[in-house]
């Protein structure tokens, strides 16, 4: 197994060692193998505050025989969450039928610059087998729901939002915007400033995000305030054109692809 490790210069050493000693009891405790880690959320993206925690990520697989139990274990293992961080994982099985689905979590897994841990070859097979398995209408709904139910959430009241969730909203509008921007294409960027830079903002609304991302990398809490009109324009306007563009409709994967997700999860629970 080849080894994967590439962190930050941010990154606390403490809260490194804390997630290791986690990823070792997934194969202490629970006898599974961690196959990838990483970080995913705001250090991930790419507009971490000072005080963002730490989430990391990852996809486990066991051998064949508990795949064969009458009572098979959960497909998600959890670690209890604390201050700074936090950590669970999900089974080889289930990340996979998901990103059949058109979860778009299991593509941004394995974009993550950020990895703790991972077998080079599993991550190289695994993304491959992503790219060809994934549609972009699948994504863009996986992405629209994730952003109207932000939007629903938070910015119910546009007077007083938490400015630092606009971006839970503005991520999966942006992305919906650059899967329109980019017809055929169904993995876009994980790193927000690259997604922002290549999604064709007007220079109005451009300002308005490098002005918030300079703020949340400065300061502990941005506060509240009124929504922007522009960045809340921008989100309905791609949520609604994303409704038109990428009707809500029974997804289904070809039994091909199925059938390389199902030879992929055999070949890797053997090893």
């Amino acid at each position: 197994m080849s080894g994967l490790r590439a962190l930050g210069p941010g990154f606390d050493p403490g809260i490194v060692a804390a997630i290791d000693a986690r990823l070792r009891a997934v194969a202490e405790r629970e006898h599974a193998v961690v196959l990838l880690a990483v970080e995913s959320g705001s250090r991930a993206w790419g507009f971490p505050s000072p005080d963002s925690d730490y989430d990391c990520r990852f996809i486990y697989a066991r051998c064949c025989d508990e795949y064969l139990r009458l009572y098979a274990p959960r497909d998600v293992i959890e670690f209890p969450l604390d201050r700074e961080l936090d950590v669970n994982g999900w089974d080889l099985a289930k990340a996979l039928r998901l990103l059949l689905k058109g979860n778009a979590v299991v593509i941004e897994w394995l974009t993550s610059p950020f990895v703790y841990a991972g077998d080079e070859t599993f991550c190289r097979q695994a993304l491959a087998l992503a790219r060809g398995a994934v549609r972009p209408a699948a994504i863009a709904r996986h992405y629209l729901h994730l952003g109207e139910r932000q939007r629903r959430t938070y910015f119910a009241d546009t007077r007083a939002v938490e400015l630092k969730k606009l971006f839970y909203a503005l991520r999966p509008a942006l992305a919906l915007r650059w899967l329109r921007l980019h017809p055929g294409e169904a993995v876009a960027p994980m790193h927000f400033p690259t997604l922002v830079g290549e999604s064709e903002l007007p220079a109005e609304i451009l300002a308005i995000v490098e002005q918030l991302l300079a703020a949340k990398a400065a300061t502990r809490e941005l506060g509240t305030g009124t929504l922007p009109g522009p960045i809340g324009g921008l989100i309905d306007a791609e949520f609604s054109q994303a409704r038109a563009l990428w009707p809500s409709t029974p997804w289904r994967p070809e039994p091909a692809l199925v059938a390389e997700a199902d030879a992929f999860f055999r070949n890797w629970i053997r090893r």
